[in-house]
C-alpha cells in the first residue's frame, strides 16, 4: 500500500511564535494612573503592555536605550527625503503627465546623491 504524503501550501508571512501572547487582561485605573503608567512605559521605551507585564512578573524594568550614530540618522533622513521625491516623480511619470526639465534635473541630482550616499555607507562599514 502506497504512503500518501500530505503537502500543505505555505501561506507565507511570519512564522507562528512558540509562546503566543493571546490572553487579554484588562485593568481598571483612573485617568491620572493611566497617564502615569503610559509616561513610565514611554520613559523606558516600552509599550504599556510590555511595561505592565515586566512589572507584574519581575517587579523591575530594564531600560532599553537605543542610540544611533548621528551619521546614520542623517543618512536615514536624507534617504527618506529623496525617496519621497522619487515617489512623486514616479507617480507623475506613470501617469499621463510628462516630466518637466526641472524634474529631470532634480532626478539627476537625486541619482548622484544616491551614489554618493552609497559610497559613504560603504566606506563607513569598511
Amino acid at each position: 500500500m502506497e504512503q500518501q504524503i500530505k503537502t500543505t501550501k505555505s501561506k507565507g508571512g511570519r512564522p507562528p511564535k512558540a509562546i503566543k501572547k493571546d490572553q487579554y487582561l484588562a485593568i481598571k485605573c483612573s485617568q491620572y494612573e493611566r497617564r502615569v503608567i503610559e509616561a513610565k512605559a514611554k520613559k523606558v521605551n516600552a509599550t504599556v503592555s510590555e511595561y505592565l507585564r515586566k512589572m507584574g512578573l519581575t517587579g523591575k524594568i530594564d531600560i532599553k536605550e537605543i542610540t544611533l550614530p548621528e551619521d546614520f540618522l542623517a543618512f536615514t533622513a536624507m534617504l527618506n527625503h529623496m525617496a519621497a521625491n522619487l515617489n512623486q516623480i514616479a507617480k507623475k511619470r506613470n501617469g499621463i503627465d510628462e516630466l518637466s526639465s526641472y524634474e529631470r534635473a532634480d532626478l539627476k541630482v537625486i541619482a548622484a546623491r544616491f551614489r554618493e550616499i552609497a559610497s559613504q555607507i560603504k566606506s563607513s562599514l569598511a
